[in-house]
Order: C-alpha cells, then sequence, then structure tokens
C-alpha cells in the first residue's frame, strides 16, 4: 500500500468551502437538487431501542415519502444494526430501497476481528446489500495502518456482493490530514464507499473533512479509473445544507457522482426536511413538520 504524502492546506480548504457554499440555485435547479439529494438519503435507526416495528414503520416511509406527491423518487436505503436487516429486507421487497446494515462493532469498532467478520457475514447472508463498517481508530491513531488496512480487505472478503462502506468517523481523526491518509487507506483496501461518520461522535459530517475525502477520491480516480463513493453522515438536517454539499460534489468530482450509486446522506431528519421544501416549491405553502413522521 502507498500512501501519498498530500498535505492539507486547512485555510485553503476552509476558503474553498465557503467560496462554493456562495453559489445560489435558481428555482427549477433547485426542484432537480431537492428530487436529487432525497433519492440520496439513507434513512437511519441505530438505537438500543429499535425493534422490528421500528424498522417496519421507517420502511414504509422509505417506500411513501408523500401521499400528494407520488412521483417523488425513494430515499436510497434504509441503514440498521445487522439482527434487524432480515425484518428491513422483508418490508422492502419490491421496491429498489437497499438494505444497509451497520458492523464491526459498531459505533466504536471495539472488538476482535473475529467478531466482526461473523457480524459482517451474518448480514451479507441475512440479504443486506451494503455493509457499513467503522476503521479502528485507536490503530490507526497509533500509526499502525497495516492493522486497518488489513482489517479493510478481511472484511471486505466476507462481504459477497454487498457493496462495503467504510466509516472513517473522522471527528476523532483530529486532523485533516489524518482525514485524507484515512481516505486512501480506506480507497486502496477495498472500500466502496467512504462515509464521514456514525452519526454519535462530534463534529460528525463537516463541508471541510467531505471535501478533503471528495479529493482523495478525485485523485485515486485520476490515477486508477475506480469510482468511489461518499457518505457525509450526522448533522446534515436541512436541505440548504444538502445542496450546497451537492454543489461542493458537482464541482470537486463531476456528474458522474450526482446519482445514488456513488453519493449518499446519511440523515434521516433531513428528508422531512426536503419534503417540506417540495410541498414549499409547489404548493407555496409550509408544512409544519407535524405532518411528517419522525421516523
Amino acid at each position: 500500500m502507498i500512501l501519498s504524502n498530500t498535505k492539507i492546506d486547512a485555510i485553503g480548504i476552509k476558503e474553498r468551502v465557503a467560496r462554493l457554499q456562495s453559489r445560489s440555485i435558481k428555482a427549477t435547479s433547485k426542484q432537480q437538487a431537492l428530487n436529487l439529494a432525497l433519492s440520496m438519503i439513507d434513512l437511519t435507526t441505530l438505537e438500543g431501542r429499535d425493534s422490528p416495528n421500528k424498522v417496519r414503520q421507517l420502511c414504509y416511509k422509505a417506500t411513501h415519502l408523500h401521499e400528494n406527491f407520488p412521483d417523488l423518487p425513494n430515499v436510497a436505503a434504509i441503514c440498521v444494526y445487522a439482527p434487524l436487516v432480515k425484518t428491513a429486507r422483508h418490508a422492502l421487497q419490491g421496491s429498489n430501497v437497499k438494505v444497509a446494515s451497520v458492523a464491526t462493532a459498531f459505533p466504536s469498532g471495539m472488538s476482535d476481528i473475529d467478531s466482526k467478520l461473523d457480524e459482517v457475514k451474518r448480514a451479507a447472508e441475512d440479504g443486506a446489500n451494503e455493509i457499513d463498517m467503522v476503521i479502528s481508530r485507536g490503530r490507526f491513531l497509533s500509526g499502525d495502518y497495516n492493522y486497518v488496512a488489513d482489517e479493510i480487505q478481511k472484511i471486505k472478503e466476507v462481504c459477497g456482493s454487498a457493496h462495503l462502506k467504510v466509516i472513517l468517523e473522522t471527528g476523532e481523526l483530529v486532523t485533516l490530514d489524518n482525514v485524507r491518509i484515512a481516505s486512501e487507506l480506506a480507497i486502496q483496501s477495498g472500500a466502496d464507499f467512504i462515509k464521514t461518520s456514525t452519526g454519535k461522535v462530534q463534529p460528525a459530517a463537516t463541508p471541510e473533512v467531505t471535501l478533503v475525502m471528495m479529493q482523495a477520491i478525485r485523485d485515486h480516480y485520476i490515477k486508477s479509473g475506480k469510482l468511489v463513493g461518499l457518505k457525509p453522515a450526522g448533522g446534515i438536517s436541512k436541505s440548504k445544507q444538502a445542496i450546497q454539499y451537492l454543489v461542493m460534489l458537482r464541482e470537486t468530482l463531476g456528474q458522474s457522482w450526482l446519482n445514488p450509486k456513488l453519493f449518499r446522506f446519511g440523515a434521516s431528519s433531513l428528508a422531512n426536511d426536503i419534503l417540506m421544501q417540495i410541498v414549499k416549491q409547489n404548493t407555496g405553502i409550509y408544512q409544519s413538520t407535524d405532518y411528517f413522521s419522525l421516523d
């Protein structure tokens, strides 16, 4: 594995983000952007109180976002813990919504490799289309990159046909230089997607770390021709933020990444805000948040 010596200009990253966030989106383009963002959401429930009924309710929402707008796209996926994959798979039967499962002792990653592999294998066998794993941040921050790379490679092997999203937990990586190194390491170890965060650590997704990850994906694509996906997760709850991320995506990675196969939002509350904006665009009237389910 050959990691680059790229050093991140933190001030330059902040300035670039500020310029991209100042872009204005006109009405027709905004409507298209809202629909696109909606189609990129992974609706998520990752709580200790999760139950089969709660997952079924979330799956229903995923495929019935608004009764007055039946032509809206579905969200991209439902993300659940491994024991609830079968429930989600059954509830989503006949739809194009994917089932994603967090694994590898999510969110801490504090478990032995055999336990992690067993969990991933079970989720894949139960029908998960996607596996969201966490890296061992303690090992990474200790400089043991080979351990982290080997772990990702082993997990990729047992995913079978399921796509692997590698969660860096950027809020614990301290520096943008570490974010760049972790991105390269995950990509070279077989990640189909790299993901910012578990949503359990603050800060979660930020435009700055997302831009650094985009640049790592871009540079790898230029060298190898391989398209790797990206998922900012945690802290993105407003449609304005989502559109700003899409602008940054378009300007950094290009048109090829503007689809749910290569870009996702890990932000369940974002769906309701987008729906409110779509209703406003179509009717001129805002609906209260009370009109939308929390899950």
